[in-house]
């Protein structure tokens, strides 16, 4: 017992033995005093009553006061307490309790009223609405799904209590560690509530500065170079990788740690990290201890080969690695990475290729032995494809670079695994997965694809530099009916083209390697000149034809195309304005003197039959946003073979990916061609090449090469003869007619360097580049130049449709009437063209470089880029501009 001294035994014994002698003394001499208290007892006294027994409550009835919602016989179930039992304290109590666990009632009280227990509640109201006021950052369909209390719910404060931490937690996922909520409670009638929710989103919390304590060979800038999470400075405004994330913190000491490793830092560790928040709640400061250890190189390095198809002392002779480089951790990933690969290539599946490592402390350098473990050659015993419910079998089975039956190699699982993905049926993660087979030496290639729509249906609207309004409607279904095949009609429109197309293409013909397809099309297109920066409309080319292509791989990445192309042109000129009857016969013909002799020259319907062939080399990663690889094509066209026009265009393209700098793509392409006409056929001005925007940025569309310029003369307010005055010949480029006429023969170079942003630029669709542009267009003869009377200029009168001369009528209207009301003879309607002289510039090979910044940009309208160049070097007649967009949209 609490407060009890401990006594030994023999102590106590003592102790006991002296109380009960004493306890006897006291009870003999005590004995006669008890017998003369009997003695004197007289007879009919009254006797000392005995206690009464604790009175017991028995509970007679259960009574429920409050009650809204729920049946008084449902609240008494929740309870212990039964009619018939002993009513006690401890027993109300427990009812308390069992009450509350149920959470449905706000107060709750038990009371005894002689065995008439009467239980009092005020039950908790019901959740009318949840509402979300404050959040801009995070939306309602985040949060809702966070939050456990909803509508028609009861409401209780615990449950509020936890749905507030966790939006704060929410919060702070998204790096706003100073969020606050505050919930409130708005009764209505009939016991109901609404639970609003008072979010403080507060600043989002920076990543203020990052310490690194213990680097002596790095500097601080060279290491938080190599972090995700960067401080936030001004300049990584577009950034989101400046917030503070616990996740992004511990893969920062990874990525410390691989670049050590990759340094020849063996040892090195961080010992430490620690983010602190600052007190505003607004800043994290991160603190990095680090241990970087000593440098290590890599001693001897050889392979160890227990598959008998490969010889240690060759293997180990082509090891990147040599004895006396600094150790590099990545390398000997990389290592392993190709004797796996290489071990796949020749059928040892599952080849094991494990590094043993031996640190030299004292020489401090690393011995590294690649252990290649015996493995079976295996081979490929069945291939599965799952998931395809659209697509059939075959479509993917034809992909597979391997055959059930075919010894295992791993490059050509991959190989397929790409194929597939490039088909864009199916998801893009998509993987072969490898699978043990019914023994050892068996394998299991495994297609689990997951399908994806491959129809779409296009509308679309923008605004382009170089076509002003455009509209586009299109329908396409890569995939029809499930055999890979590609239907598509597509209509164009805008202020100076129009086109239609139907296109169908069948990958496999008759379940063979071989590919066709047919087009046919319709196009109408308006070319146009500059004068003061106004697009004029000058000559018109509707063509309607139709194309047939076979294609046949040559190899994995090598395939030929050829084409048969028919095409029905007509070249025609606005009659009413470059028509006029100048020698008075009343046949109106084109007039060199108006429109230009290479565009009277250029008129007239003519048929093209074309024959071509392609030779194309494509090993690029992505067909779409490529990061490296390798694309290269070459084109012959000969027209001749019947038709009207005879020519040989050939044309030639290669451009190079790289993924450089830590994920700056880089790529450089060329590309040329050149026509050439036989059979004493001139090239026509519609078959030339042409070159300016977008081909090559910093010149105006159509902005390079062979030109003819329409250049106003006017009299020289200083000649010495007034009344014979001497023309002045214009050289401002607004006031001048300018006609590119094409060339010959092309060439175009080009290097971009694409800048990586941060994440939430990339969220934006934000993807900036630096380019440089090189090229020429040249080799056309010099066409026939006019040149006007000077100082009278050209006029003549206009005639109408029919060959009419045209005469003022007397309300000022055009009519084919000689005179008027009054018989009198009216005024020839004439036209006036001012003195001009035409000059032929811009046939040079010489190289035009171009120089800027562009912005490729997927904005909510729809795709836009933004270029701003500046020309480096140009040739006389060349039409700059340094300023290009385009943007369209969807919907």
């Amino acid at each position: 017992m609490r407060g009890e001294t401990y006594l030994p035994n023999s102590r106590r014994y003592a102790l006991a033995l002296r109380c009960g002698t004493i306890l006897g003394g006291v009870m003999l001499g005590a004995m006669p005093l008890m017998a003369f208290a009997q003695d004197s007892e007289q007879p009919g006294e009254t006797q000392v009553a005995a206690p009464e027994a604790p009175r017991v409550d028995i509970i007679k009835s259960l009574s429920v006061i409050g009650a809204q919602r729920l049946e008084p016989l449902t609240i008494v179930s929740y309870m212990s307490l039964r009619s018939g039992q002993e009513y006690t304290q401890a027993a109300a109590d427990q009812a308390l309790k069992e009450l509350y666990a149920t959470e449905l009632f706000a107060t709750a009280s038990v009371r005894n009223n002689d065995g008439d227990v009467i239980i009092e509640v005020v039950e908790n109201p019901v959740i009318n609405r949840i509402i979300l006021e404050g959040n801009n950052r995070i939306k309602d369909d985040k949060i809702v799904p966070e939050i456990k209390l909803a509508p028609r719910q009861i409401f209780t404060r615990s449950k509020v209590r936890a749905d507030t931490s966790r939006i704060v937690e929410l919060y702070k996922r998204q790096g706003r560690f100073a969020a606050t909520v505050e919930p409130k409670i708005v009764e209505l009638s009939q016991n109901r509530v609404d639970v609003v929710y008072e979010i403080s989103e507060g600043p989002k919390s920076k990543v203020r500065q990052i310490n690194i304590i213990g680097n002596d060979v790095f500097s601080d800038g060279e290491l938080r170079g190599e972090m995700v999470t960067k401080q936030a400075r001004f300049t990584s405004f577009f950034s989101s990788n400046t917030s503070y994330d616990p996740d992004r913190l511990a893969f920062d000491q990874q990525k410390l740690r691989q670049f050590y490793l990759t340094e020849g830092y063996a040892d090195f560790r961080v010992i430490s990290a620690v983010a602190e928040l600052t007190p505003d709640k607004e800043d994290f400061i991160i603190t990095y201890v680090v241990e970087e250890g000593e440098r290590y190189k890599f001693g001897d390095v050889n392979v160890d080969s227990q598959i008998r198809d490969f010889d240690s002392d060759s293997m180990s002779a082509r090891l990147p690695m040599k004895n006396g480089d600094f150790y590099n951790a990545k390398a000997v990933e990389d290592t392993v990475e190709q004797l796996s690969e290489l071990a796949g290539t020749f059928g040892y599946a599952f080849a094991d290729v494990r590094p043993q490592f031996n640190r030299n402390k004292e020489s401090l350098t690393m011995d590294i032995t690649f252990i290649l473990n015996e493995a079976p050659r295996v081979y490929v015993e069945r291939i599965d494809v799952n998931g395809n419910t659209l697509s059939q079998d075959k479509v993917i089975r034809r992909e597979f670079r391997l055959s059930e039956g075919d010894a295992f190699n791993s490059i050509g699982v991959k190989r397929s695994a790409n194929r597939i993905k490039s088909l864009g049926f199916f998801q893009e993660n998509f993987e072969i997965e490898q699978k043990e087979g019914s023994a050892p030496d068996r394998i299991i290639l495994e297609a689990n694809v997951e399908e994806q729509p491959t129809g779409e249906l296009q509308l679309s609207a923008g605004f382009s530099s170089i076509e002003n309004f455009i509209l586009s409607a299109s329908i396409r279904q890569r995939n029809f009916r499930g055999r890979g095949q590609t239907v598509g009609a597509s209509v164009n429109y805008s202020r100076f083209s129009r086109s239609f197309n139907l296109s169908f293409t069948e990958p496999f013909v008759f379940d063979r390697n071989i590919s066709a397809g047919i087009d046919l099309y319709r196009r109408d297109f308006s070319s146009f000149n500059f004068t003061n920066n106004d697009r004029n409309t000058t000559f018109k080319q509707a063509t309607t034809g139709g194309s047939l292509r076979v294609g046949v791989p040559l190899s994995e990445y090598l395939s030929l195309v050829g084409s048969y192309t028919l095409n029905l042109d007509d070249v025609s000129l606005d009659e009413n304005q470059f028509f006029a009857d100048l020698d008075g016969d009343g046949v109106r013909t084109c007039e060199p003197l108006i429109a230009g002799r290479f565009l009277c020259d250029a008129i007239g319907k003519r048929t093209t039959s074309l024959l071509g062939a392609t030779l194309a080399f494509d090993n690029l990663d992505n067909r779409f946003r490529p990061t490296r690889g390798l694309s290269v094509s070459l084109t012959t066209e000969v027209a001749g073979l019947g038709g009207s026009v005879n020519y040989i265009r050939t044309r030639g393209k290669a451009t190079r990916y790289w993924n450089v700098f830590n994920n700056f793509i880089l790529s450089l392409s060329a590309e040329g061609g050149v026509i050439n006409p036989y059979g004493g056929d001139e090239v026509r001005l519609t078959d030339r090449f042409f070159l300016g925007e977008p081909q090559i940025r910093g010149f105006d569309i159509r902005g390079v090469g062979p030109r003819v310029l329409r250049q106003p003369i006017i009299a020289d307010p200083d000649s010495v003869d007034p009344n014979n005055p001497t023309g002045l010949l214009i050289t401002d480029r607004n006031r001048i007619a300018d006609d590119a006429i094409g060339g010959n023969a092309y060439y175009l170079g080009r290097a971009e360097l694409e800048i990586p942003l941060g994440s939430g630029a990339r969220e934006l669709g934000l993807r900036p580049s630096l380019f440089m542009d090189v090229g020429a267009l040249f080799n056309v003869e010099a066409p026939q130049l006019q040149q006007s009377p000077f100082p009278t200029g050209l006029s003549f009168q206009l005639r109408d449709n029919s060959g009419n001369p045209l005469f003022i009528g007397e309300n000022g209207s055009s009519t084919t009437d000689t005179v008027d009301s009054n018989n009198q003879p009216l005024s020839p309607l004439n036209r006036t063209i001012d003195p001009f002289q035409e000059v032929f510039l811009g046939d040079s090979a010489a190289p035009r470089v171009t120089i800027g910044l562009g912005v490729n940009w997927n904005s909510p309208f729809g795709p836009f880029r933004i270029d701003f160049a500046h020309a480096l070097k140009k040739e006389p007649g060349d039409d700059t501009k340094k300023f290009s967009f385009n943007v369209g949209t969807q919907f």
